[in-house]
């Protein structure tokens, strides 16, 4: 090997694949980029209190209709984005919901600000926010106070 050895053009250079991009959040904490979030656990883990699943379905609903579309000038419950809304002994909230457009600048945030605040309604346990596309959202979704409240009605 003489002086004009090239070693750096002998370097071996190991290729990693790129991680995959991940849309869920598996655990409760900080949440991802809003941008991100197609899903959201959030919650304590265990409910502070226990409450008869009646009385804390009513809870979370208030917490929803305490959550506002950033858009829009309504909440989330009114605007009939809440599709499914199921609530367990244990104090486990499972909730399905859309958005009003799938090209929602804010999707992501409001899927995470669903699962912070109602992870943080008293009695609530867990928390598992998952959104959907299907059925798309229409305005017959909508409340009767949010139609009259747009004008609508």
């Amino acid at each position: 090997m003489g002086d004009d050895f090239d070693l750096e053009r002998l370097k071996v250079h190991k290729i990693v694949p790129a991680a995959k991009k991940r849309v869920h959040l598996p655990v409760a904490g900080a949440l991802p980029p809003a941008a991100d979030v197609d899903e959201a656990i959030a919650g304590r883990g265990e409910a502070s209190e226990r409450v008869a699943p009646e009385e804390l379905r009513e809870r979370v609903v208030q917490t929803l209709k305490s959550i506002y579309d950033p858009e829009i000038p309504l909440n989330v419950y009114d605007l009939g984005l809440i599709y499914e809304l199921d609530v367990d002994a244990e104090g486990h909230v499972e909730v399905r919901m859309t958005l009003t457009a799938p090209a929602c600048p804010v999707a992501g945030q409001i899927v995470t600000d669903v699962a912070e605040r109602v992870g943080a309604t008293a009695g609530v346990a867990r928390v598992h926010v998952k959104l959907v596309w299907d059925p798309p959202w229409t305005k017959d979704r909508m409340s009767d106070e949010a139609l009259l409240e747009l004008g609508l009605l």
